[in-house]
């Protein structure tokens, strides 16, 4: 009997075997399944430009939809509303800093990076990087008091570089627009935070990550954002609404995205784009049937790290610096007929004269201000005063005494405020005939204080690498 049963199992476990092996052979195991096509969902196009694919704007909370505010003050875009670092707000700001210390507002803690604020009618707006989740995040803060109204954020990798954040956004009434580090450009209602559009440069435009990350900060220009972008166009236009490019630059040269950003100026009656690129320094037209039109360029300045913007220094002239090392340039844009050409009118080195490592000079009344780099010889990291006619040609500096590092400054209210790279804030006087300091303070504890400064309504927010600082400057 115990035979007989041996015998019959051997059969009988093959055949189960064969009617498993037959099911695994024929069975569909996604015939149930429905095909899954891109855009049915109604999220953002994903991006290739990073380690992993990225949704740009797909995550979004809102704190305080119902926020109102009775500010009218405005920062919109990097270096201001005038493009120069210049407040012209009619608001008295303090001369002295109180015995009690620096009306601190708020602070707030960020990802490491130099990404500093736009301000537009009491909010501020900070494109950051969040380590721990791996994403870019734009805050919408308060600037009386820090409360944050909303978020929108992507994934995205990012490895430490010195920082990781370094762009501003660029805000109006109806729209905001930021770079990331990976240069994707977002788009969004500037109130409500709603996302409008995203472009990916690298992937659409076959765009060029800068050495330490994007550092370029959008400008929008009658509701139309303006990208360099390098690679496959030396620059476009974004229809701020849709999200149409409506034109592009051509880039034969090949020139690529530095840290520097696009600036609007107006030369010999004509109003263009100037850009500092990798290879080069350029004008593209920003009126007219021609706009974006290349108008001219010049190559022989052309340092590997750029981060200062050009600056316009008189009716035709545009400065243009850069670090380790670079120097700076001086040139001449002129126009005959329809065309136009630029001429060099000064070529030097840091040691020389007037340079920049990282922050854009102030040029206003006829006078250049500006923080010399590490690399100056005997005026490194003073506050220097020059004539646009001869940069070799040093006026007056701070002296030894009173060094800045990489640190910001802008103009208000006839004062000049320094934040040096170690947190200290001094306000000193505009004056074309000697550096004056009338006060100075710590504000924040201070690492990299490098970001820009931004001043609206009396309130100055600036932040060293890993924390923002709202300080109230008007007169009591």
């Amino acid at each position: 009997m115990k035979q007989k049963l041996e015998q019959n199992i051997i059969p009988v476990t093959i055949f189960i075997g064969c009617c498993f092996l037959f099911f695994w052979l024929f069975y569909n195991p996604v015939k149930s399944f429905s095909e899954g096509v891109p855009g049915l969902d109604n999220r953002p196009a994903r991006s290739a430009s990073s380690e992993d694919s990225v949704v740009i704007g797909e995550k979004f909370i809102s704190y305080v939809p119902a926020f109102t505010t009775s500010l009218t003050g405005n920062w919109p875009q990097f270096r201001g509303p005038g493009y120069d670092n210049i407040s012209r707000e009619k608001i008295k700001l303090i001369d002295h800093f109180p015995e009690t210390g620096p009306v601190i507002l708020w602070k707030k803690d960020l990802g490491e990076g130099h990404a500093a604020a736009a301000i537009y009618n009491g909010r501020v707006y900070v494109m950051d990087y969040d380590e721990r989740k791996k994403a870019d995040v734009l805050h919408c803060y308060s600037l009386t008091d820090g409360t944050e109204l909303w978020r929108r954020s992507y994934s995205v990798v990012l490895k430490r570089n010195h920082g990781m954040s370094r762009t501003i956004p660029a805000v109006n009434e109806k729209y905001v627009v930021t770079i990331g580090p990976r240069c994707h450009v977002m788009c969004c209602n500037s109130v409500t935070g709603d996302l409008i559009w995203g472009i990916d440069p690298v992937r659409d435009f076959k765009a060029t990550v800068p050495l330490w990350y994007t550092g370029q900060c959008p400008i929008i220009d009658n509701n139309v954002a303006i990208i360099a972008t390098g690679g496959a166009a030396l620059m476009m236009g974004v229809d701020c609404a849709t999200g149409k490019v409506l034109w592009k630059t051509p880039n034969p040269d090949s020139l690529k995205m530095s840290h520097s950003s696009v600036v609007p100026m107006t030369i010999e009656g004509k109003k263009m784009y100037v850009y500092n690129a990798l290879g080069g320094l350029f004008g593209v037209s920003a009126e007219g049937n021609d706009t974006g039109k290349l108008l001219w360029k010049v190559k022989d300045f052309s340092p590997s790290v750029i981060a200062p913007s050009p600056v316009k220094v008189g009716s035709n002239r545009i400065f243009v610096t850069a670090g380790y090392g670079a120097g700076s340039a001086l040139y001449q844009v002129t126009r005959n007929g329809e065309s136009y050409s630029a001429q060099t009118i000064q070529i030097y080195k840091p040691a020389e004269g007037m340079a920049s490592e990282q922050q854009t000079p102030i040029f206003v009344n006829g006078y250049v201000f500006n923080i010399q780099p590490k690399d100056a010889g005997t005026t490194r990291n003073e506050f220097v005063c020059c004539k646009p006619d001869n940069f070799k040609n040093i006026l007056w500096t701070s002296s030894t005494t009173d060094r800045f590092g990489l640190g910001p400054y802008i103009l208000a209210d006839n004062k000049f405020f320094i934040l040096s790279d170690e947190g200290d804030l001094t306000i000193a006087r505009f004056s074309t005939s000697k550096f004056e300091v009338l006060s100075k303070a710590k504000i924040i504890d201070g690492q990299d204080s490098w970001g820009p400064l931004a001043i609206a309504d009396g309130m100055l927010v600036l932040r060293d690498s890993k924390q923002m600082v709202c300080v109230d400057l008007k007169v009591k």
